[in-house]
């Protein structure tokens, strides 16, 4: 999967915080309610505008950044 195909950053939108396309919805968003407990398709139901692949593009947004950064000592 392709993350970039579902999420943008754009200045102008959440303080620049990257988005899912199409929404003002944050990958932020998405994650906290994955952390919360809250299932894909209850998330599906609440939020119509985002599909599967959006959220699983979260998580691979998520997993990028992590393996960017700096290892702990």
């Amino acid at each position: 999967m392709i993350f970039r195909n579902y999420i943008e950053i754009k200045s102008n939108h959440r303080f620049g915080k990257p988005i899912i396309k199409g929404t003002r919805i944050s990958v932020y968003d998405v994650l906290n309610w994955l952390a919360n407990g809250m299932t894909i398709s209850e998330i599906l139901e609440d939020f119509p505008e985002l599909n599967k692949d959006s959220v699983m593009a979260c998580l691979h947004y998520a997993a990028e950044r992590e393996s960017h950064l700096g290892k702990a000592s």
